[in-house]
């Protein structure tokens, strides 16, 4: 079977975000000295994604700013504004949008995710409707947030929260309308979704919990939106904050297996190989970022066994694991703990772990009049994750827990080392 052979070879990573590039690097400090080819959807080098709802939409950072450093010695060719559409695993060739073929020894699997598409009723107009997931995104809604039309956000998550920060920070007046009776509700619990709600009301945010979107106003363009209450909100602008998608229908009749949450993400084992359908991992390919779904060690008690986190902690912690997994090597790396960060309405959200997965929450710090929050999330006896608000010293401790505890767990993958 061919393969990597010590430093020679090809290898191919679809996808040129974050993930991508932090896989390729890894590659070369393992002293890897094939050809590396870098496929990217966008025209563009790599950025920073998670500033698109944060820093530069308010102008706090600009684009120049928001580019990932290149290293020097990196030496890989670049196909930007190409599209990997089909895998052939047993001839090891990737088939691109173009009609080009491109052979390869090693497949990173980086190709991110695409934000969810609004799923109806009805369809939103044309203009004035916004996705938020990349750089041309960011500049179309930055381009109505400055005519300062108001704005409705569709989604409770964190997108919603950061893109109604951001909003509020230029002036818009906005709406946000979301079917949970809090934001966040899904990712951290109501105790966290009820500080955020109150912080949200403090920034003059209207904000319709419980309601849905039933249909907008307007023809081609956005006039705003008919909720479920039967309530009318007028916008100039919409933003639909619904989640996200692992960019992954490339791989379709490749034989590789899917999470089964719906997420779309390939699952892997804990060296970052994709597992194929009967359950075996493949050698020869690996995947990184939000397009894998990663093996946990909570799985069991109604927990899949793994996760696609969309963290970009993600991207960053599993990258030279991947890179060691292609070269035959041991990788070194110590057991990562998950983590995301959010700024919204004056408050720095900082998590580490798997809040989600949490039965039970305690409650540390709860102080809304100076905007301060530490909470610690629990399955059964089990410490799962930890959440903060304008505390982030106190994580260090959750993490060093977590990382002790998960470090002292099999593997849920044992059978395939």
């Amino acid at each position: 079977m061919r393969g990597l052979q010590g430093a020679s070879g090809a290898v191919v990573v679809v996808g040129a975000g974050l993930a991508g590039l932090r896989a390729a690097t890894a590659l070369r400090e393992r002293g890897f000295g094939g050809r590396i080819t870098l496929v990217g959807e966008e025209p563009r080098l790599p950025y920073d994604r998670p500033a698109l709802s944060k820093d530069l939409l308010t102008g706090r950072r600009t684009e120049a700013e928001n580019a990932l450093p290149l290293p020097p010695d990196l030496d890989a060719r670049w196909l930007l504004g190409r599209t990997a559409v089909g895998l052939d695993r047993t001839a090891r060739r990737l088939a691109l949008d173009d009609g080009s073929v491109l052979d390869y020894d090693g497949l990173v699997i980086a190709s991110g995710a695409s934000a969810a598409p609004w799923p109806g009723p009805g369809s939103p107009p044309a203009a004035g409707t916004h996705l938020l997931r990349s750089l041309q995104d960011a500049r179309g809604l930055l381009l109505a947030l400055g005519h300062g039309v108001p704005l409705l956000v569709v989604g409770g998550g964190f997108l919603g929260g950061e893109v109604a920060t951001a909003a509020r920070t230029l002036g818009v007046a906005v709406t946000q309308v979301h079917r949970a009776p809090l934001p966040l509700a899904r990712a951290a619990g109501p105790v966290v979704g009820g500080f955020v709600a109150g912080a949200r009301a403090l920034a003059g945010v209207d904000a319709r919990p419980g309601a849905a979107v039933e249909g907008f106003l307007g023809g081609r363009v956005m006039e705003g939106a008919v909720l479920s209450d039967g309530t009318r909100v007028a916008a100039g602008a919409a933003v639909l904050a619904l989640g996200a998608r692992a960019a992954t229908a490339w791989l379709r009749g490749s034989g590789l297996r899917s999470a089964p949450d719906g997420s779309r993400a390939v699952v892997c084992d804990h060296r970052r190989r994709p597992l194929a359908d009967d359950g075996a991992p493949v050698d020869g390919i690996v995947a990184v970022g939000d397009a894998a779904a990663s093996p946990h060690p909570y799985s069991g008690d109604g927990v899949p066994a793994h996760l696609a986190l969309g963290h970009w902690s993600e991207a960053v912690d599993h990258a030279d694991t991947a890179a060691a997994t292609l070269l035959g090597q041991e990788s070194g790396t110590e057991t990562a703990v998950p983590s995301f960060w959010s700024d919204q309405f004056g408050l720095r959200l900082r998590s580490v772990g798997l809040p989600r997965l949490a039965d039970r929450t305690e409650v540390h710090d709860h102080d809304a009049a100076r905007g301060r929050l530490e909470v610690s999330f629990h399955r059964g006896d089990r410490l799962v994750g930890a959440l903060t608000a304008n505390r982030t010293s106190r994580l260090a401790a959750y993490r060093d827990r977590l990382r002790e505890d998960w470090s002292g767990l099999d593997r849920v993958d044992a059978h395939h080392r």
